[in-house]
C-alpha cells in the first residue's frame, strides 16, 4: 500500500505571541497508509480536531509539514482547492450545515461545486444516498423533515459523493441513540471495505474505536503518545487510563480479572474476543470438559 497522509515535525500554534498563546500541536510525527482505517483518541484538549483540519488545508501549520499523497498542500504553487477535493471532512453535527431544498440537491452540491456534469452527479447522488442507507423516497424531500439520523446520513453522503481518497469524520454519532450510532458506523465501516478509501474516525468512545478502526492514533498534550494497531493499544490499557483516558468496558473486566490473579489476557477490547479468551481459560483448566472456540481467536468482531 502507499503512504497517503505523513505529518512531519507538525507544530501549529493558536494566536501565537499573544497572552492566551497555546501550543495545539507539537512535533507531531506519522504517517497513514492509503486504505487504512485509523482511529484517532485523545482527552479533550489533546490536539485531536486541531490535527484533523489539518488534513484539508483548514490551519495551516505554524511549523513543520503535512503531505497528502506525497504532496505537500503549503508548497509555493500548490492547489489548495484540489486538496480539498481529496480530503472529504464531515464535522461534528454535520446535519447543522444542511441548506438545500431538497435531500438531493443537498447532497449534490459537492459534486456540482467539482464542475461534474449533470449525468455524474447524479450517479454520485444515488451512490452515496445507497451508501448511507437512505431511502430514494427520501430525496425528494426537504432535510428539514428528516430524523436526526436521517439528517446525519445526508450530510456524510454529501461528502461520500465528491469520493474523496480519505474520509475524515469528527464525532459522526455525537448525539444519536444507540441503534442510530451504530447503523451510522456500520454504514462507514462498509462503505470504507467495500471502497478502499482511507478512513480516519475522531470518537470519545473506545468501544466504537475498537469495533471498527484497524489502527488507533492516541493523542496527549498535543503530542502523539502511541500509534499502531487497535490490538497493540489497547494492550497497553494501563498506559491508556494513565493518559486520562478510557478503556472498552470489556477491556476494564479483563484488568479486574488480572489483579484478582486470574491468569488471563488482557489485550481484550471485543466481546466476541472477551467470549473466545473466557472459553481458552476455561479449556486450559478443565481439558476434560472443554467446550468448542468457534472461529478460532480472532478480535475481530
Amino acid at each position: 500500500m502507499s503512504e497517503i497522509i505523513r505529518c512531519e515535525h507538525l507544530r501549529y500554534v493558536y494566536n501565537p505571541g499573544l497572552p492566551d498563546e497555546t501550543v495545539a500541536l507539537d512535533d507531531v510525527n506519522f504517517s497513514m497508509e492509503e486504505g487504512d482505517f485509523v482511529g484517532i483518541i485523545g482527552s479533550t484538549g489533546s490536539g485531536k480536531s486541531t490535527l484533523i483540519s489539518h488534513f484539508n488545508g483548514l490551519d495551516r501549520p505554524t511549523a513543520g509539514r503535512i503531505l497528502i499523497d506525497g504532496q505537500d498542500m503549503w508548497a509555493p504553487g500548490a492547489d489548495l482547492r484540489s486538496f480539498r477535493f481529496l480530503v472529504g471532512l464531515v464535522f461534528q453535527y454535520p446535519e447543522y450545515q444542511l441548506f438545500e431544498e431538497t435531500c438531493a440537491r443537498d447532497i449534490a452540491y459537492g459534486p456540482r461545486n467539482m464542475g461534474l456534469d449533470e449525468a455524474e452527479i447524479a450517479r454520485r447522488v444515488e451512490e452515496a444516498a445507497a451508501f448511507t442507507g437512505l431511502d430514494r423516497a427520501l430525496l425528494e424531500r426537504s432535510p428539514f423533515e428528516l430524523s436526526g439520523g436521517q439528517k446525519r446520513r445526508v450530510a456524510i453522503a454529501g461528502v461520500m459523493a465528491m469520493e474523496p481518497r480519505i474520509l475524515v469524520l469528527d464525532e459522526p454519532a455525537a448525539g444519536l441513540d444507540p441503534e442510530g450510532r451504530d447503523t451510522i458506523l456500520t454504514q462507514i465501516k462498509e462503505y470504507h471495505r467495500k471502497t478502499g478509501v482511507t478512513v480516519v474516525l475522531v470518537s470519545h468512545s473506545m468501544e466504537d474505536i475498537a469495533k471498527y478502526a484497524d489502527k488507533v492514533l492516541v493523542m496527549h498534550r498535543a503530542h502523539v503518545a502511541m500509534y499502531d494497531t487497535v490490538e497493540k493499544v489497547f494492550a497497553r490499557a494501563p498506559e491508556l487510563l494513565e493518559l486520562g483516558l478510557s478503556v472498552p468496558q470489556v477491556t476494564q473486566i479483563f484488568l479486574r480479572l488480572k489483579e484478582m490473579g486470574l491468569d488471563i489476557k488482557t489485550d481484550v477490547y471485543t466481546m466476541p474476543y472477551a467470549v473466545k479468551t473466557v472459553l481458552k481459560a476455561w479449556n486450559a483448566r478443565h481439558p476434560d470438559k472443554a467446550l468448542p472456540i468457534e472461529r478460532g481467536d480472532s478480535h475481530a468482531s
